[in-house]
């Protein structure tokens, strides 16, 4: 029977990897877990391999440096492309480790590809705002992101910076990965937009996010100076109608 691979960027997440796993199985029971790890140096590799479902559910993709989250994405999104041509997948997802990303919301995004969707969004700002324990200057740089991008842009995407998604592995095989050059979180943004300039279908399921369980966040500067300039970029290669749609779904996070 086809599963869903998970891709999870790793760089100093071992505290929250026990209780990710142990959640994301709990969910979905057949899921399998591709770590992308940059050189974390805190132990993640050792305790992948010591895992008992090391190369059955749960793998591990090492990289020799910090090299970025888009990187690191798309060297996990190649990795299951490619595995997926022998040992068919029938989902791929992304997510982050740290818990702000519930695992009990993949089922819902695995239904919307099963009706149809190509590509499925995360969404904190549907019909209100789903964010907990986040500092205020934080949730408002969040919304205001998300407003310049539709704006920008002309995406319909309540959330489209967000980095919880599920792809079709048919759809991400046909993504030119070597066209996506944002590597920080502009990189959520980049890769929808090309879906969305291809004419996907995109659904958005909400989700309640709440903030990291354990360590620190990765954002920066010059992630944030990245994101502002690439949008127009991204503007400036065209816009499309998209086949956007939107999913009535509640989340049960």
């Amino acid at each position: 029977m086809p599963f869903p691979f998970i891709v999870v960027p790793t760089y100093h997440e071992l505290e929250n990897l026990p209780r990710f796993t142990e959640r994301l199985w709990s969910a979905v029971p057949d899921a399998r877990v591709l770590l992308v790890d940059d050189a974390s140096g805190d132990g993640t590799p050792a305790w992948v391999k010591s895992h008992p479902q090391y190369n059955r559910s749960l793998f591990i993709l090492e990289r020799s440096d910090k090299l970025g989250l888009g990187s690191a994405y798309l060297a996990g999104f190649a990795w299951v492309v490619q595995r997926h041509a022998s040992d068919p997948c029938s989902a791929v997802v992304q997510m982050d480790a740290d818990l702000s990303h519930d695992p009990k919301a993949v089922p819902e995004f695995l239904q919307a590809l099963e009706n149809g969707s190509d590509l499925v969004l995360a969404t904190r700002y549907r019909d209100g705002v789903r964010v907990t324990n986040w500092p205020l200057h934080r949730l408002m740089l969040s919304i205001g992101a998300a407003q310049y991008v539709r704006w920008i842009t002309g995406m319909p995407f309540t959330d489209p910076t967000g980095g919880f998604k599920a792809f079709r592995p048919d759809k991400l095989a046909s993504l030119d990965l070597s066209h996506i050059h944002s590597n920080g979180y502009a990189f959520q943004i980049e890769v929808t937009h090309m879906a969305w300039r291809m004419g996907w279908k995109i659904s958005e399921v909400p989700i309640v996010f709440e903030d990291r369980h354990a360590g620190v966040s990765k954002m920066s500067g010059h992630i944030v100076r990245e994101a502002i300039w690439r949008v127009p970029w991204m503007a400036l290669r065209g816009r499309a109608p998209g086949k956007a749609t939107t999913t009535n779904r509640e989340s049960r996070s």
